[in-house]
């Protein structure tokens, strides 16, 4: 059963996940929107895709689609994931999936509505070494606190200090360190352990309006989950999730390749697993066995897991001071 694939965007990270899916027999790479006809038909026989549209909307309406992968700018993934829902077609949505938890929720119902899937991709969730964590999780004992730093200096940030704000920056697009970076500390750590009971957040904004970089504090009955995010920094530090018998060591949350349990007493255990280089071949196969099972939504990176997540985002937001303007469009 072939999987025929629309993408929406043409950038590094669009490339990205055509370089994961193609690994999986069942994924067919179809057509290409692009807002304009130069870029999508260069982009199409770059990657062989047969078809090109300039208009979302008939590319929703098509026929020559199944799914549809959308890495658009955050601003635009809740009303083009609509469109295409409405149409039948399966929804694979970039993270963060939407800029607000009211645009999440009108995605989902949209999904239930017209009976597709509708998935975030935040492949994190679905790598084998943050499987390896979920499962030597007990190993630890009675958790007390989880540390998950994950501070990239942006390439678009020298530009962004010349005076040139490029899209990374802007808040019209939703965008931002925590909208960007700072969800791939966030979303495994509600997979983990749920929806926090407090949320206590810092951020420093950039005159665009945009967070350059922040923390959070989440608040669990008896532990807590300190996340750090940088566009406008480098961090080396791994991430950390400390027990009262031991400790399990990740290298880094968005791209964990080393996994290392070490015991209160004892010798430190390797756990790291083998794992593709093309990280995103693992959502794309998720996205794909659930299609080919007639399941319209993942147990993994659930509707309940990405609303909790973007409910969270919000009051960072609120607390800080981050505003967008698809928060006025409600």
């Amino acid at each position: 059963m072939t999987i025929r694939f629309g993408i929406i965007g043409t950038n590094w990270i669009t490339e990205s996940f055509i370089e994961g899916a193609s690994e999986i027999e069942d994924f067919q790479l179809t057509a290409i929107y692009s807002r304009t006809e130069e870029k999508a038909k260069a982009f199409a026989k770059k990657h062989n895709a047969e078809y090109t549209y300039t208009s979302l909307e008939e590319m929703a309406k098509s026929d020559k689609i199944d799914a549809v992968y959308i890495a658009s700018p955050n601003a635009y993934h809740a009303q083009q994931s609509i469109i295409f829902l409405k149409n039948k077609k399966h929804v694979l949505t970039e993270k963060a999936i939407a800029s607000n938890a009211d645009e999440v929720k009108q995605m989902i119902a949209a999904a239930k509505e017209n009976n597709v899937l509708l998935m975030e991709a935040l492949k994190t969730t679905f790598l084998p070494n943050f499987k390896v964590v979920q499962e030597n999780l007990h190993k630890v004992g009675k958790i007390r606190r989880a540390f998950v730093s994950y501070c990239q200096y942006s390439s678009r940030y020298d530009a962004y200090k010349e005076g040139t704000i490029l899209n990374a920056f802007k808040p019209e697009l939703s965008n931002g360190a925590l909208m960007d970076i700072g969800v791939y500390c966030l979303y495994p750590m509600v997979l983990l352990f749920g929806k926090p009971e407090k949320v206590k957040a810092n951020s420093f904004l950039l005159e665009s309006g945009v967070d350059g970089e922040g923390s959070i504090i989440l608040g669990y009955p008896d532990m807590d989950v300190i996340l750090m995010y940088s566009k406008i920094a480098n961090s080396y530090i791994p991430s950390e999730i400390q027990g009262e018998e031991g400790n399990l060591l990740i290298n880094q949350m968005n791209t964990p390749t080393k996994v290392e349990f070490i015991p209160r007493k004892g010798e430190v255990e390797n756990l790291t697993l083998p794992q593709k280089e093309a990280s995103m071949f693992y959502e794309a196969q998720e996205f794909i066995e659930l299609i080919k099972a007639g399941k319209v939504e993942s147990s993994v990176n659930s509707y309940n897991v990405s609303l909790s997540v973007m409910e969270i985002m919000d009051e960072v937001r609120r607390q800080t001071g981050v505003v967008f303007p698809a928060d006025t469009n409600k």
